[in-house]
């Protein structure tokens, strides 16, 4: 069974944040955007899509339970955290980062010929104090194409990031004749997010930072995509 799902996110109905050097829009709820009807969804609290220019970022700041996934759209982010972590993600790596009892980190525009763009991503964890973890992966093109390719889960499984959540997030990329279809189950909750590009879902037409929510039982069928590369996040 397919449906037309409910709830319906515009990339042009996001919050935004500007200044000099990030040009941000939230999905949710976040700093100084605040819209009762987007405060999260369901574990899943926080999309920020952020543009960042060349030499800029974000300096030393805390975080404290919270599972949060970095995924680079275009550039690089240099990650250090106060657990001595230190890397730099691209495009294809995907970083989850528990806070936990309390971290401080900073990410910084790596590139010195491009502007980076990212979604910093935030879902609430199982319970507080978990101990802080840090943990990156790389998801080849070729995984993700035309396929919906699990990056993020609350097991570790089949190589994916590990959060402290049921949840699992799967990214994919579709252009021309590549489809797939995904099976929504009873009492789980999908939020799918467009990245780049566009595609359809259910008939749908989605552009790039538009969203879908889907809260009942059915199938999703991904098509006509152009260019498109998505999240999906199965949600408890």
């Amino acid at each position: 069974m397919s449906f037309v799902p409910k709830i319906i996110r515009r990339a042009s109905e996001r919050g935004v944040s500007k200044i000099d050097w990030l040009d941000s829009r939230h999905t949710f709820s976040f700093g100084d955007y605040s819209d009762h009807r987007f405060m999260g969804f369901g574990p899943l609290r926080v999309i920020n899509d952020d543009r960042v220019k060349i030499g800029h970022g974000f300096d030393t700041h805390p975080h404290r339970d919270m599972e949060i996934i970095t995924y680079v759209l275009q550039g690089a982010v240099r990650h250090k955290d106060s657990e001595g972590n230190g890397s730099v993600i691209v495009p294809n790596d995907v970083q989850v980062m528990s806070a936990g009892t309390g971290v401080y980190h900073s990410e910084f525009n790596d590139s010195k010929t491009e502007n980076v763009h990212l979604l910093q991503i935030w879902i609430q964890p199982d319970k507080k104090g978990h101990q802080p973890r840090y943990q990156q992966g790389n998801f080849s093109n070729e995984a993700k194409r035309g396929n919906l390719k699990l990056v993020v889960s609350g097991d570790g499984r089949d190589g994916s990031m590990m959060v402290h959540r049921d949840v699992k997030v799967y990214a994919g990329l579709f252009d021309g004749k590549e489809r797939a279809e995904y099976e929504v189950i009873p009492g789980r909750k999908i939020w799918l997010h467009v990245a780049k590009g566009s595609l359809t879902v259910n008939n749908l037409s989605l552009s790039e930072g538009d969203a879908i929510g889907v809260e009942e039982a059915g199938n999703l069928k991904l098509e006509n995509g152009q260019n498109s590369e998505i999240l999906l996040f199965d949600l408890n």
